[in-house]
């Protein structure tokens, strides 16, 4: 099997979370072992997208360096994970990446439209040679060694409307589309007023987040799944994951988890040469993975 990267440049415009501006977002194919790569145009500054990279957690994953930053890489990183693409420059005109609606549906469909190519170069994976785990209090992150990747993802809220939720996601590019790519992010209308006050999510509304009261969720329209919340921290968390640089071919496992313990699973798995392997595929590792992407 090969390296992916995408057959033809794409382009799109969205509003972005935090300034609610236009953003003009474009996908271009790269070469092979070039990696996931971001670019400000406004400012001219390149991005790789990799653990050393990531300069802030807070409400979502941030990438950059001493020249600039791009906010909000998840959503898009998740699909691009999803689709198994191992190489893509992306180029965007303002710090952050647009939100589009909230999930990573629209990012699914420009891939889509840009189409997949296959490269010259063996595709590489990152094995989990041995378990990993990252806690902070009762809440956790985990991968383990499986040549069958599962997100299994639970979630707590005191929260009528949430509650607890589990889901369990086997990985594959199908059921990635099916049962995580369409799960919106949420949040609650009094930390959305607290932010506004601040100048920041100026372009959050119910047409990008699932957003809740302290008693009901207030989109008309309702949830897309029973477990929305659940299902979109598991799309964030293989966006999130897909900065490790290679798929990963392990399980993740998670209790209230967070970009913040995402990008310290990634730095913790990396630290230690005896955590992982970067295996190119052949042989039965190839059969495994042939198996997650039918």
């Amino acid at each position: 099997m090969k390296q992916t990267t995408i057959a033809r440049r794409v382009e799109t415009v969205g509003i972005g979370l935090h300034k609610g501006e236009p953003i003009r977002l474009v996908l271009e194919p790269l070469d092979a072992n070039m990696g996931i790569v971001f670019h400000r145009t406004d400012i001219g500054a390149s991005f790789k997208a990799e653990p050393a990279n990531v300069v802030n957690t807070q409400m979502a994953t941030v990438i950059g360096n001493e020249k600039g930053f791009i906010s909000t890489v998840e959503h898009l990183l998740s699909a691009i994970n999803g689709y198994g693409i191992d190489n893509i420059r992306i180029l965007v005109d303002a710090n952050e990446i647009p939100v589009m609606d909230g999930s990573a549906i629209s990012f699914c469909m420009l891939l889509d439209e840009a189409g997949v190519k296959q490269l010259d170069e063996g595709k590489k994976v990152i094995l989990v040679r041995k378990e990993v785990e990252v806690a902070e209090g009762s809440k956790f992150v985990r991968t383990v060694p499986s040549r069958n990747p599962k997100f299994d993802y639970t979630i707590k809220f005191n929260h009528p409307v949430i509650g607890e939720q589990r889901y369990v996601f086997e990985f594959s590019k199908s059921r990635y589309v099916k049962e995580i790519a369409r799960a919106r992010t949420f949040g609650f209308l009094k930390d959305l007023q607290r932010l506004q006050a601040q100048n920041l999510a100026l372009g959050a509304s119910l047409d990008n987040a699932v957003a809740i009261d302290d008693t009901h969720i207030l989109n008309p329209e309702g949830l897309r799944f029973e477990n929305e919340f659940v299902r979109h921290k598991i799309l964030d968390a293989v966006g999130d994951l897909s900065l490790l640089g290679a798929p990963l071919l392990g399980d993740y496992i998670a209790f209230a988890g967070s970009h913040d313990l995402n990008h310290k699973l990634t730095l913790a798995v990396l630290a230690d040469e005896k955590n992982y392997e970067i295996a190119t595929l052949s042989g039965e590792l190839l059969k495994d993975y042939q198996k997650v992407f039918a």
